[in-house]
């Protein structure tokens, strides 16, 4: 096992053009979270190479040469033997003990409660990280954005393999319960789904234990490849389900429906800049604490937002909501309404907006 370690202390870090992205690594000591794919080891490298060599030791737990109950007892001497000021345990696992090391980085899917280390929660790109891998910036990035998603691996992958590439790595990182769950959310995302709706779905083709399946859904929100979202002054009323990646509707469905994954892209840049939000009847997303709504309307016009606002101005009145957002794909502009400030934003300027 010492001879794996100096193996893994010598061998020099490789990494691709690095994009920037929102969170970063200091001196601190973290655990960074996200799904499979989602810049996680990337992240981290970057990092690791701006310090001196020799002061680093990159572990990936993943390597099957890995024994563990060796590691553990010879990791702690080997990092004060080379002077180790940095460990990193990527694709971490708890049964792996940490060494006593100044600056302590573990990257996993799950989230562990661990006092001393800070956590970054690193999603998939949003609309604004994306366009740094655009070579230019015109009408066809927003198109880009729909056909890859934001998994950063994806601008790799051909466009003939990219829903087989996602299938794969879905099916590697999740259990059978797991994956089936997001193939059936797939189908139904942005709708109001329950776990014991998906039960009653998935027992007709398989054999599964609702206990079984509510643990599986719940694992997957808190891995973050599902997430829910509340109605307001409802905690108890079933939530809409959406998925952590615009990418993996067409890879797991052949069902289309663009407005749905239009709000559950909508959804996601909201998730992404922290802003709090709930779905309501005929509303997609209120935001109490700036008193606004967003409505996704990718090919509205002025006539149709005039009458959508109609049927919602009861709760724009009881509520005193001062803005109406409608995103849309690209049509822009503004409607004058008695009690609130009422704009059509394209979803490339919303993103992008503060």
């Amino acid at each position: 096992m010492e001879i794996l370690l100096e193996e893994f202390y010598k061998t020099d870090i490789n990494l691709e053009k690095f994009h920037d992205r929102k969170v970063f690594i200091d001196e601190n000591s973290y655990q960074i979270n996200g799904i499979t794919q989602s810049g996680k080891s990337k992240l981290i490298k970057s990092y690791l190479l701006t310090l001196k060599k020799n002061a680093y030791l990159y572990i990936n737990c993943n390597d099957i040469r890995i024994d563990v109950k060796t590691l553990n007892s010879i990791l702690n001497n080997f990092c004060n033997k080379n002077r180790i000021d940095t460990l990193v345990l990527d694709n971490y696992r708890p049964e792996i003990e940490f060494a006593n090391v100044p600056q302590l980085i573990i990257a996993s899917q799950i989230h562990y409660q661990f006092d001393a280390l800070k956590t970054i929660q690193l999603f998939p790109l949003d609309y604004e990280e994306f366009l740094a891998y655009e070579h230019k910036y015109d009408s066809s990035a927003l198109n880009h954005f729909f056909q890859l998603g934001g998994l950063p691996i994806m601008h790799k992958i051909q466009a003939d393999e990219r829903n087989l590439f996602l299938q794969k790595i879905l099916k590697y990182n999740l259990n059978d319960i797991e994956f089936d769950i997001m193939c059936y959310c797939a189908k139904v995302l942005s709708q109001k789904v329950s776990a014991f709706t998906i039960y009653e779905r998935l027992k007709q083709t398989r054999k599964i234990s609702k206990d079984k399946l509510y643990k599986s859904f719940e694992d997957l929100h808190q891995k973050n490849y599902l997430h829910s979202l509340e109605k307001f002054n409802y905690p108890k009323a079933t939530k809409k389900i959406y998925l952590c990646d615009i990418a993996i509707k067409t890879a797991l469905s052949i069902e289309k429906n663009f407005s749905k994954l239009f709000e559950n892209m909508v959804y996601l840049e909201l998730l992404k800049s922290s802003t709090k939000c709930y779905f309501s009847d005929g509303i997609d997303f209120y935001l109490p604490w700036s008193d606004e709504i967003i409505l996704c309307k990718p090919f509205a016009d002025e006539r149709m937002l005039f009458k959508k606002l109609e049927s919602i101005e009861a709760f724009i009145f009881t509520y005193s909501i001062k803005k109406v957002t409608a995103v849309t794909m690209n049509k822009e502009g503004s409607i004058s309404h008695p009690l609130s400030q009422v704009e059509m934003v394209p979803f490339d300027i919303w993103a992008l907006g503060d």
